[in-house]
């Protein structure tokens, strides 16, 4: 018998992130034999039928086709619930994606275990950690998986570093810095309906994964936050923080400034600007590691112009997600990108498959080869995972509160509060 079940594939969104990684790794996935069935479900019929059209998309994965709910031949309509028919149709068990905006994970996350599915979510989980817990605590009474897509944690670099780290050649972590500025044009897509001051900011959204990331290098928990920002406009008039600068205190005293924003010039070489320095001491010396994430080490200058900006010149990165020829029809995609989230899908196949063998425990062996995930820690989970909705309330607290120091306190129960309240 396979050590892994093929399952159905439900897709909870159609915005950037499936174009861009979910649905090609969906597709692989699917040419592996893991994957059965795929359906998406969007609240616009548009953009269902842009990513049925997408010509990237169609080029790498000819022949493969994803169910839309609802039909691309429906009227226009509110959408919202339709997920809803899209996994009443499935068996239970199978594998279920959320790409939403963070303010509906909670809500969705809750309806999908609601019809015993395991779930895969992107990145953060939840925007606060009360409503992580009860996902968690629902999830392990229904004998099923939820994974958090921080792709981060499948960077070659980041593996490198997170080895050299728990051997002890790095010492003891004391001061860092991170970056990540997403390019302009975001500014004019859906973020502008949903990444407004209200819910979100750039911290939140992608300083996350750099948060997440020294906790899965060195395993210190946060205990203090702040983040201040700068705000702007869409437009469509809609406010959001454009930028935000965080610094974040490790249980040890170290310290972790994070810059993001929507802002890397759409003129600029590279699709965005990133990268991680981490600095350590131990033995009488120092060390160091330093991710210059946005070079990537390798340059184009096109005939024609290229993607969303339409450059001429670019820094490429082979890195996260790239699509490239391979033994068999199209493309495949390839980066850590595509390598997390078919990770967290195999990981749903082969608890599956583990039920299957042994029907009369299958609960017991759906929790027993959850938490052996839980534990090795390289895929995200609720539990593994859980420092990062405390960083997030902290965050949002201290950012609507003109940058005032938020602390996060473990015991005897998890909070977050003003640290002068």
């Amino acid at each position: 018998m396979n050590d892994y079940k093929p399952l159905d594939l439900t897709i909870i969104g159609a915005g950037m992130i499936v174009h861009d990684l979910i649905l090609p790794a969906a597709y692989q996935l699917q040419r592996q034999g893991y994957v059965k069935n795929i359906a998406v479900c969007g609240t616009r019929v548009s953009s269902l039928q842009a990513l049925k059209d997408n010509t990237l998309i169609k080029e790498a994965f000819p022949g493969q086709e994803f169910t839309p709910f609802p039909a691309l031949d429906s009227p226009a309509g509110d959408n919202q619930e339709l997920y809803k028919e899209a996994l009443a149709k499935m068996a239970p068990y199978q594998a279920v994606i959320v790409a939403l905006p963070d303010q509906l994970h909670y809500e969705v996350m809750m309806n999908v275990l609601d019809f015993d599915q395991h779930v895969l979510c992107v990145k953060p989980l939840v925007l606060k950690h009360k409503h992580g817990v009860e996902i968690a605590q629902k999830a392990k009474a229904r004998g099923l998986y939820v994974g958090v897509e921080y792709h981060k944690r499948f960077d070659r670099r980041s593996l490198i570093a997170r080895k050299n780290y728990l051997n002890g050649d790095l010492g003891k972590f004391v001061i860092g810095e991170a970056k990540l500025i997403e390019p302009y044009y975001y500014r004019y897509s859906n973020f502008q309906n949903w990444f407004t001051t209200e819910f979100t900011d750039p911290f939140v959204y992608v300083g996350c994964h750099y948060v997440d990331l020294v906790y899965f290098i060195t395993g210190l928990k946060p205990v203090e936050v702040s983040v201040s920002g700068v705000k702007g406009k869409f437009p469509n008039g809609n406010e959001a923080f454009m930028w935000a600068n965080g610094r974040v205190r490790f249980e040890n005293g170290a310290l972790l400034s994070v810059t993001d924003g929507l802002g890397y010039p759409d003129d600029g070489a590279g699709s965005n600007e990133q990268g991680l320095s981490m600095f350590f001491e131990g033995n009488e010396k120092g060390a160091i590691f330093k991710h210059n994430d946005q070079f990537r080490g390798a340059e184009y200058s096109f005939i024609k112009g290229r993607g969303p900006a339409n450059k001429l010149f670019h820094y490429i990165n082979p890195d996260f997600f790239q699509l490239v020829p391979w033994e068999g029809e199209g493309y495949k995609p390839i980066g850590y990108g595509p390598d997390s989230v078919m990770a967290n899908i195999k990981c749903i196949c082969q608890i599956e498959a583990r039920a299957d063998k042994d029907l009369q425990n299958a609960h017991s062996v759906r929790l027993e080869a959850g938490d052996e995930a839980d534990r090795k820690g390289l895929l995200a989970t609720p539990e593994n995972s859980y420092i990062n909705e405390l960083v997030h309330e902290a965050a949002r607290l201290s950012i609507l509160n003109d940058g005032v120091m938020a602390l996060i306190e473990y015991e005897p129960e998890p909070q977050v509060r003003l640290k002068h309240a």
